[in-house]
């Protein structure tokens, strides 16, 4: 068959292990950057449901701020925890 080449015909689609180490490297960046963004988001969130939760109760304030505070504190970690990782890639 003219058409088909075999694997070992082919030259041009290897790829050495240092181009395999710098795909890692930009994969855990953009990982890195995911991270970020989702516990932005996530604090966000959570700091406008404690906005909205004391507009409806004023007197529950302490408790709800409370909340709002670890919860804001653990998304942060996670947020951390995965750029930590992601920046040990080597």
């Amino acid at each position: 068959m003219r058409g088909s080449a075999t694997h070992r015909e082919r030259k041009g689609n290897t790829m050495d292990p240092a181009s395999f180490a710098l795909l890692g490297k930009g994969l855990a960046a953009v990982g890195a950057g995911l991270a970020v963004i989702g516990a932005g988001i996530g604090v966000g969130r959570v700091g406008g449901s404690a906005c909205e939760a004391v507009a409806r109760q004023p007197e529950a304030s302490g408790p709800i701020m409370l909340n709002m505070l670890i919860t804001a504190g653990m998304v942060e970690g996670v947020a951390l925890f995965a750029a930590v990782i992601a920046f040990l890639v080597k």
